[in-house]
């Protein structure tokens, strides 16, 4: 009988029922299905065929054909990309490919999508079938509040992997593709494809693998210009632009002159090619989406339509080609071991974000200096900016440079409420900061024998010719700097990525000759990029910006503003009693110096409003950076042209 009772009280207490309590149901989970076949490094038998026919600009859709030979009969499964290279991040996107059906031998296939993985489709292949015809559509945004448009009624971007399925259980090296793409009547375009044929506006382009094609983008337009950037040079280096209106496209030659010599500059720093020709891909435009992608034998860029008219008087953003140019060696071809990846859907790893986009980030300032793209005073003053931008970040206090690099998986660019607090792809211009470091460090200890610029030879000019890819990890990085300067490096890296701290790495300008000091007046790349941005920049007095409406378009934590009380929520109604704009907000600013009063707000939150006295009296402060006297100005020999 004490056997009954038992075997029932265990029965009781394994379902969740016990004396004196209510019966709490208790579910097991349920089985994953099979996981999707993993890539191998294997041919796969026969040509894809993928044509895009881009004529619609009415509605601004891409209506997609193609043929995918099969060997087998049986269960296939059909990928379409979601971890695309230059984004770092699972953001294939597959919510705007629509319209899809899959036929053999003129029947239709069922498919299903995988329940998991949702980038996977499950089809059935049936006994005799060769070919899978498939028609589908890419529908790119038509707002800007759907993402930005890939489509006008004078130009588009083409990213092939929006538009393709490819089999699964390959790398994508191995999977071979015949792509065509019909442009609106006399368009012209620019790629890294190379063209087998043309008929009329279709193009078709000679076969190359998934992987060369997911990293050629194409784009087209009405307005088109085509620029020889190494004239006579040892492989064809193109600049391709497109514009809103034919007058965008004049470029001066003391303009082209600066393309051109960025080219030179980029061979003199790294000593190879990794492409057997280059183009970069640029839209003038305020109706296309701006743009900053990297491919090995090009860079997709998108800028301001009044980008050759205005180059002497607005140079925000002029490291963009510099930067992306950069990345065909770092980044591209030297790629991090756990950022490189089989095929499109095994999930990358962004550990090395500091290296490949960090360093690329202090070399396109350093190429865009040394081409021309600003000048050196220029450069200097946008440093600055970077350098008071970080040493103000609030965030660094609890986490570190090393997490950032898991931002665009974590945050995917999305707009955050605190960006001083929780940083934001900190890599990049943090990055920038620590590279600036160990540069100056590597001239003081040599004795300016030798610099970063050997390490850019060294480690990402090797093999000239290659563009394939060559991987590297963290040991390597390490290696590759003892060899030009013999220190402990890795500790040196593992101080400023592992560690927090309440200030930035700025070692490096003091290394460089310079100290970052604040004064009343901003630097003249300051009011440009106010001027860009629409908003008067009180980051360094009132630890905040303010649009031209008054609103708050960031507060800095712990900064006078967030002690205030205000986020990007609120809206300046009135300073001092007068009704806002920018500069009446500047002048009592200015006027809080020394025992000057306070400023007082009258702030509009939702449907309430306040009066606001901010505690601050130290008047405006705009970053600068100032010689040290009596140092050498490595800084400036950084900056100088090879």
């Amino acid at each position: 009988m004490k056997t009954i009772f038992r075997a029932a009280l265990a029965f009781l207490l394994l379902s969740g029922l016990t004396f004196g309590q209510s019966q709490r149901s208790a579910p097991q989970p349920l089985a994953m299905p099979p996981a999707i076949q993993a890539p191998k490094d294997v041919a796969y038998p026969g040509v894809v065929r993928l044509e895009v026919d881009a004529t619609d600009l009415a509605h601004r859709v891409y209506h997609i054909r193609e043929t995918i030979p099969v060997a087998n009969s049986g269960p296939m499964v059909l990928l379409y990309a979601q971890w695309i290279p230059g984004t770092h991040s699972p953001e294939g996107p597959l919510h705007n490919f629509a319209a899809l059906r899959i036929n053999a031998g003129g029947k239709p296939l069922k498919w299903t999508r995988d329940t998991v993985d949702v980038y996977a489709f499950h089809i059935d292949v049936p006994s005799g079938t060769k070919t899978l015809d498939i028609e589908s559509q890419y529908l790119t945004p038509v707002e800007n509040s759907q993402g930005g448009p890939a489509i006008t009624s004078e130009m588009l971007r083409l990213d092939w992997y929006a538009t393709a399925l490819y089999p699964a259980g390959y790398f994508a090296r191995q999977i071979a593709f015949d792509a065509s793409l019909k442009l609106p009547d006399g368009w012209q375009f620019g790629t890294a494809l190379d063209v087998a044929s043309t008929n009329a506006a279709t193009i078709r382009f000679k076969t190359v693998s998934y992987e060369i094609l997911a990293d050629s983008p194409v784009i087209a337009g009405r307005n088109f210009l085509k620029i020889d950037l190494d004239p006579g040079g040892r492989s064809r280096v193109t600049l391709n632009v497109m514009a809103d209106e034919p007058a965008f496209l004049d470029a001066s030659p003391k303009i082209l002159e600066v393309h051109r010599e960025l080219v030179r500059q980029a061979d003199k720093l790294f000593g190879a090619r990794h492409f057997d020709h280059y183009d970069f891909l640029l839209s003038l435009s305020d109706r296309l989406a701006t743009n900053g992608i990297e491919h090995q034998r090009s860079s997709d860029n998108g800028t301001a339509p009044k980008y050759f008219s205005t180059w002497d008087t607005v140079f925000i953003s002029r490291d963009l080609l510099p930067h992306e140019f950069t990345h065909s060696w770092n980044g591209k071809y030297r790629r991090p071991a756990d950022l490189w990846t089989p095929n499109f859907n095994v999930p990358m790893r962004d550990s090395l974000l500091w290296v490949y986009e960090g360093q690329t980030q202090y070399w396109g300032q350093v190429l865009a200096s040394r081409a021309g793209f600003l000048t050196r005073q220029q450069t200097l003053d946008n440093l600055a900016g970077v350098a008071a931008q970080y040493d103000a970040r609030a965030g660094r206090l609890w986490r570190s440079l090393q997490d950032t690099t898991n931002d665009p998986i974590i945050a995917r660019r999305r707009a955050i409420p605190w960006t001083s607090w929780q940083r934001s792809e900190d890599y990049y211009w943090e990055g920038l900061l620590l590279w600036l470091d160990a540069d100056t460090l590597i001239r003081e200890r040599s004795g300016g024998k030798r610099s970063l610029d050997d390490f850019a030879h060294a480690f990402f000019g090797i093999n000239d010719g290659d563009w394939g890819q060559l991987t590297y990890t963290f040991d390597d990085v390490v290696r590759a700097l003892n060899a030009v300067e013999p220190f402990d490096w890795a500790a040196f890296l593992h101080a400023r990525l592992d560690e927090t701290s309440p200030r930035a790495p700025l070692d490096g300008f003091a290394r460089g000759g310079y100290k970052l000091v604040y004064s009343e007046t901003p630097t003249d790349y300051a009011k440009a990029e106010e001027s860009r941005r629409k908003v008067t920049d009180l980051s360094y007095s009132l630890g905040a910006t303010v649009d031209g409406s008054g609103k708050f378009t960031a507060v800095l934590w712990d900064g006078p503003a967030f002690r205030a009380g205000f986020t990007t929520e609120v809206q300046v109604v009135a300073v001092n009693n007068i009704a806002f704009d920018g500069d009446k907000l500047r002048a009592a600013v200015k006027g809080t110096k020394g025992n000057g009063p306070a400023v007082e707000l009258l702030v509009k939150q939702g449907d309430q409003y306040r009066t606001v006295r901010i505690d601050y009296h130290d008047g405006l402060r705009y970053p600068h950076l100032e010689r040290i006297n009596g140092t050498a100005a490595r800084l400036d020999e950084i900056l100088a042209p090879r």
